[in-house]
């Protein structure tokens, strides 16, 4: 390949895993890999200077803002910071320093936060504005999900006219682990990294959703400040710390020898961080200095950030165990002895499925190689065929249930192994957790935990006992009381009203989510009707397909399906759409909301079109009907233009639905 066509190809390739990672928030490779096609880019880019473009990825930051929220212009730009891989790129960096200034000069060290970078407005010591990174010179308006941030000041004393400052938002590990808990107790496919985790949290539209993640932030520099300026980087941390920031932790050293033996440390003490880390950041103190070095077109040339590279170790597979998911699904995971890895002792290792474990024809006793994925979830990478002792036999899943010794059989559409019975008691709590859940019942104070001792007390068994629950018995529970279960008691009283649609997500039928349990709904307007539909029924209705539809009526055959729908109406649950239909003006016709809406949130014109008989997709193609476009529309208006779809404005769509 000729380096024209290479440089070509890692760009494109590049920038598609910018936009997953800093738009969408859902990275399809790991940091490392990225850093090492960026290398590589540079290098070649190194070789044929002539080959630079302005749109390079190595000539910008980050990615473009969301087009859902509003943009706003940095002051100051958030500039990103050039990586370095080794010891020898750290000296190197020494070196240059040394070189271009002639006087005496410190180096400030902190570790590197993996989370989101922001910045944030003060004036008069009050909060006042909050964006993203974006593209360094223009990011996204979240001030309202920044206000639910329980570490951010909202107001500081002793503050300047005018205040900017860049912090880092993140998820704790324990958050996030608990997080993660939850969403493999509802089926929910986990999350790779805090990171991530916490992105797609701080980009929620309805800042509840944001609050309810619990996010942290970290502060590492002063942009701007109308008031007396600082004569190092040291000092402007020392000022955030006294104004009531929360202020990254930061040694200042006389050489970049003794910031070598600061990075190791705090690679070896990553585990003892309550946030994750990826690297370390090496910075000029004297902010004079820093302006005379200033900076290249990306990135200042008084700071460098240390990568530590993924950790992979070899262990030694002593078993593996089958897991039981909310929804039926065998999980498998190697049981290892016990590494050091990332930081964290590992002793267990994700391996997917049957058909991950075939393709890496991994076996009991096989030494194998692990890495964290996400520098999270532990993986196993290979399996060091030389290392395998004599008589190991290849690994099958187990053809019944470990839990219940039901038969376990294949998704026709996937690679899962699934148990067929809706009585395992694997799945029990993993059901009534996700009945009891926001996007199901929304019983409040009925959180996993909640839900875990109920089960062990025996008081529960299916989503149905919840109704008949007895305070007294409630309130003997282990940290409950008799407050705590009045309160749930009325909440479950509450949830009985909650309609048809919630009632059907909450039953956890394969392939019916929120969305289609809202079709249904408003098709089949009560319980009773929608159970005597045959599969030719369901599949006349908008996105119910062939599959949705056998594992309705599969579900609804069950007899244990039945016991639990009696024992719901007799427990007064009602079993009537709350979906109010209007009339079916928008049958047959897709909406795409993009841009920001001023008369509407989008979820509220999401719930108009939909009681016209509409529905709503996330994406633009050529089965589009309208698209709605608000203000900074982005990538779907373009591409709607494109396709020549018909573009509508709030005041065409408030004039459709009069």
């Amino acid at each position: 390949m000729d380096a024209q066509k290479e440089i070509i190809e890692l760009r494109r390739e590049l920038e598609r895993h910018n936009k997953l990672y800093y738009v969408y928030d859902s990275p399809e490779i790991s940091d490392y890999d990225y850093d090492m096609l960026m290398q590589r880019l540079k290098a070649l880019e190194a070789l044929y200077p002539e080959l630079i473009t302005a749109d390079s990825p190595t000539q910008k930051v980050g990615g473009a803002p969301l087009s859902q929220f509003e943009q706003v212009s940095h002051q100051v730009p958030l500039e990103s910071l050039t990586d370095v891989f080794s010891i020898d790129e750290l000296f190197a960096f020494g070196s240059r320093m040394d070189s271009l200034l002639s006087q005496e000069h410190r180096y400030v060290v902190e570790p590197k936060v993996d989370g989101l970078s922001v910045s944030l407005e003060y004036e008069n010591g009050v909060f006042v504005r909050g964006a993203t990174r974006g593209d360094g010179l223009v990011g996204e308006n979240v001030t309202e999900n920044l206000r639910t941030v329980r570490s951010l000041p909202l107001h500081i004393e002793n503050a300047p006219e005018r205040l900017i400052v860049r912090g880092e938002v993140y998820m704790s590990k324990s958050v996030f682990n608990k997080l993660n808990e939850e969403r493999e107790l509802n089926g929910e496919s986990l999350l790779a990294n805090p990171r991530n985790a916490a992105a797609g949290s701080l980009r929620q539209l309805d800042p509840k959703v944001a609050a309810l993640r619990k996010l942290d932030i970290i502060l590492f520099n002063i942009q701007f400040t109308s008031g007396t300026p600082y004569m190092s980087h040291a000092a402007s941390l020392d000022a955030m710390r006294e104004m009531g920031f929360p202020v990254i932790p930061y040694k200042v050293y006389d050489n970049i020898h003794d910031c070598v033996e600061r990075i190791e440390q705090l690679g070896s003490d990553r585990d003892a961080l309550s946030y994750d880390m990826d690297g370390a950041v090496i910075k000029i103190d004297d902010l004079t200095q820093r302006q005379a070095l200033g900076s290249t077109a990306k990135a200042p040339r008084w700071a460098v950030a240390f990568k530590y590279p993924p950790e992979k170790k070899e262990s030694r597979v002593i078993d593996i165990v089958v897991q039981v998911g909310r929804t039926g699904v065998l999980t498998p995971k190697a049981i290892v002895e016990p590494i050091r890895l990332a930081g964290t002792t590992v002793s267990a290792a994700t391996l997917h499925n049957q058909d991950n474990i075939d393709k890496l024809d991994l076996r009991i006793g096989d030494t194998v190689l692990i890495q964290k994925a996400g520098e999270i979830i532990p993986e196993v990478l290979s399996v060091n065929k030389s290392k395998r002792p004599e008589g190991t036999v290849a690994y099958r899943l187990p053809d019944n249930c470990p839990e219940c010794g039901s038969k376990v059989v294949r998704d026709e559409d996937g690679a899962a192994l699934r148990c067929t019975s809706p009585e395992c008691p694997a799945q029990r709590l993993r059901n009534i957790a996700h009945f009891a859940s926001r996007e199901a019942m929304d019983i409040e104070g009925l959180g996993i935990s909640v839900c875990e001792s109920l089960v062990n007390s025996g008081l529960v068994s299916s989503a149905a006992d919840l109704y008949y629950l007895n305070v007294d018995d409630v309130a003997a529970l282990d940290r409950m009381g008799t407050k705590s279960a009045e309160n749930l008691k009325k909440a479950l009283e509450k949830s009985k009203s909650a309609g048809l649609a919630r009632l059907l997500c909450a039953f956890g039928i394969r392939q019916v989510g929120q969305k289609a349990s809202k079709v249904l709904a408003v098709h089949f307007e009560s319980l009773d009707k929608l159970m005597q539909a045959d599969i030719e029924q369901l599949t006349n209705i908008p996105d119910i397909g062939p599959i949705t539809a056998g594992f309705i009526v599969e579900w609804f055959s069950k007899p244990q399906s039945l016991h639990l729908i009696e024992r719901l109406r007799e427990s007064g649950v009602d079993f009537e759409s709350h979906e109010e239909k209007k009339d079916d003006r928008f049958a047959g016709l897709t909406f795409v909301l993009t841009g920001a809406l001023e008369k509407f949130t989008r979820d509220e014109a999401a719930a108009i079109i939909e009681s016209f008989g509409g529905k709503t997709s996330s994406s633009v193609s050529k089965k589009t009907s309208y698209v709605l476009a608000g203000e900074n529309a982005g990538s779907k208006l373009t591409k709607a233009e494109s396709l020549g779809i018909s573009i509508i404005t709030e005041e065409d769509f408030s004039n459709m639905i009069l």
